[in-house]
């Protein structure tokens, strides 16, 4: 029997229509977009088509666009050479750094590395749904910051941040408002300009695209230009920022997973809602076992589960052919609890009994069904 794949938050599988999109850049167009001959000319051309493709779908503009290896590399770039730019044009009196304690773990590290070199930072708290304490907020932050980066959709619980209202506070101390929306890109509509959003990260294999390639949205227009110091040097590719060679079929990947999926939202995030909803039901029906952020705004294909009182290793251990992802994320050498999960105010034990599921586009009510029967079996088993 094939496996039950539920993991669409961690990846998707690379579309076949994005695959042929990419296909001729893989082979007979393989020249270096940065060429000047004619034949390089052909690659800088698929590469200008992608980038205004993308700027379009979230109102940016072309020249706004800078494509990385993915979004981790764009949270990188967008966080430390934010700080860095502040730091190098000293004397504003901007030093801090802000950000939400749920964050993904790019994000995280980035502000742990922020404080461990001279940078203040503060931690926005999150309510027991997962959603930003906007009291806080306007509290933490002020005439000092540099950044404010918030999570548009967590990537496990898929709880929705209001970033509209956290924009509108960013700006009116000055700061640049970020988010990361490498849940969000592709699985909602999303106008750079409505949100007010300086900096925003996402990623290609997110979104039934190509691993290893992903893009930041840096704003740089007349009245409000985001400032960057380059993570690395080169070839000065991307307006300096992000010098290296241009991954040509990956970014023609990316655009084109970009476009197909926000065509086909409207009808494919209620058949994915649907579906990930009648799991969710089904889990609720189960003794002791609730979903982490059901009472907030969430995204429609995630699924955080609790299983109280039931460590989620034993689940999977039982759920072998089942591809789903724990709640709670593990070191090297020693399990520590979820930091979404614990800043919601779980538990550790209730961190370590969580299980995120992800539906996608190629999920079929026979695979949700199979779940809904082995989950609970699963269940069942190591509780009794």
């Amino acid at each position: 029997m094939d496996p039950i794949y539920a993991d669409y938050a961690a990846s998707t599988p690379l579309d076949k229509r994005v695959l042929d999109a990419m296909m001729p850049y893989m082979t007979d167009v393989f020249y270096n977009a940065a060429s000047s001959h004619s034949a390089g000319m052909q690659a800088q051309h698929a590469v200008i088509k992608s980038r205004i493709d993308i700027a379009n779908l979230i109102g940016a503009k072309m020249n706004e666009i800078i494509f990385t290896s993915g979004a981790t590399e764009a949270i990188n770039l967008a966080i430390l050479g934010a700080a860095r730019a502040a730091q190098a044009q000293g004397g504003s009196g901007r030093t801090k750094v802000v950000t939400v304690m749920s964050e993904h773990a790019a994000v995280r590290d980035c502000a742990d590395y922020c404080a461990e070199h001279g940078f203040d930072v503060a931690w926005l708290p999150v309510d027991a749904e997962g959603c930003v304490i906007m009291e806080a907020a306007s509290q933490i932050i002020d005439d000092t910051t540099i950044l404010v980066s918030v999570m548009a959709v967590n990537n496990e619980t898929g709880v929705r941040q209001d970033l509209k209202t956290l924009s509108e506070m960013a700006h009116a101390h000055g700061a640049l408002f970020m988010t990361d929306a490498t849940q969000a890109f592709g699985k909602m509509a999303i106008n750079v300009d409505e949100l007010d959003v300086d900096l925003m990260t996402f990623s290609g294999h997110k979104i039934y695209g190509p691993k290893g390639v992903g893009a930041l949205f840096a704003r740089a227009r007349k009245d409000r230009t985001c400032a960057l110091e380059p993570l690395m040097f080169g070839g000065g590719q991307e307006r300096g920022i992000r010098s290296g060679t241009l991954n040509v079929p990956g970014i023609v990947g990316l655009a084109a997973a970009a476009s197909l999926s926000l065509t086909e939202h409207d009808t494919e995030s209620v058949r994915i809602q649907s579906l990930r909803n009648r799991f969710e039901a089904a889990m609720l029906s189960l003794p002791d076992v609730r979903i982490n952020g059901l009472g907030a705004d969430r995204g429609y294909n995630i699924s955080n589960v609790c299983f109280h009182g039931v460590e989620a290793d034993l689940l999977l251990i039982n759920l072998a052919h089942v591809a789903c992802s724990k709640g709670s994320a593990c070191s090297s050498a020693k399990p520590k609890p979820s930091p979404v999960l614990t800043a919601m105010g779980r538990s550790e034990a209730d961190a370590h009994s969580s299980l995120r599921f992800s539906f996608g586009r190629f999920t079929t009510e026979s695979d949700v069904d199979r779940l809904i029967h082995d989950v609970s079996q699963a269940h069942n088993h190591v509780r009794y």
